[in-house]
């Protein structure tokens, strides 16, 4: 992934974020070990805050998040979390499936999470909402059926966070597939009647999105106030 903030900023602005504990640092380590240049996959300090802040404004119950790869972001997430609540997470990968289940074993918020291994879509139609948090970080060809099944799931004030919708910048100008997929899927979401939404330049881009809400004014409202002299 092509850096697309000036790294100085990007270590800057890490060095202003609440530290991640011991725990998720040596998952940071063992997922660097271990997946070699898939380890560029991870959300990383500063997507993963972001992910456990919303979870918190949110006051989220149950989150959903469709591919885990180490568990870190899922991690993340499940401390936002009340002790009661859940966190169910979908991959296909069994060696990362492994790695993240150790961790979660060694975590006071690993109780809290449920891992579906298999295709997310599949699982998908299992599954019921509502749902306030959603992080959408998978295989890229399936993000806009991934966006619909997750809609459909959202809680009526709840977020869809979409990882790496800048695509090391390669939307602006696609030249293979996989960039136009990308671009696509910006598009389908920027046309979508029923949502609003709000692209951060956080890493490789993050897209929240929350469903549309009934906007108006009462006559009152939008009446000037008359001050008596």
């Amino acid at each position: 992934m092509s850096e697309l903030v000036n790294p100085a900023i990007e270590e800057y602005a890490t060095r202003y974020t609440t530290p991640l504990p011991p725990l998720l640092q040596e998952l940071t380590a063992v997922t660097g070990e271990r997946m070699g240049q898939m380890a560029g996959m991870l959300s990383g300090p500063l997507t993963g805050s972001l992910l456990q802040t919303l979870a918190w404004s949110a006051r989220a119950r149950r989150i959903l998040e469709i591919g885990m790869f180490t568990g870190f972001s899922a991690l993340m997430m499940a401390a936002a979390l009340p002790a009661d609540g859940e966190l169910i997470t979908c991959d296909v990968d069994p060696d990362a499936i492994a790695i993240a289940s150790s961790f979660f074993a060694r975590s006071e918020h690993g109780r809290k999470i449920t891992v579906r291994e298999g295709p997310a879509l599949e699982t998908l139609k299992t599954l019921s909402g509502p749902f306030e948090l959603i992080f959408i970080d998978a295989d890229k060809d399936n993000y806009i059926a991934y966006y619909e099944a997750a809609l459909g799931l959202l809680a009526p004030h709840g977020v869809i966070a979409v990882d790496n919708v800048l695509w090391s910048g390669r939307v602006l100008q696609p030249r293979n597939a996989m960039d136009r997929t990308m671009a696509a899927f910006n598009d389908h979401v920027k046309q979508d009647p029923r949502v609003d939404h709000v692209m951060v330049t956080v890493r490789d881009g993050v897209l929240l999105i929350r469903r549309r809400q009934a906007t108006g004014h009462s006559a009152r409202a939008e009446r000037p106030i008359r001050r008596e002299r």
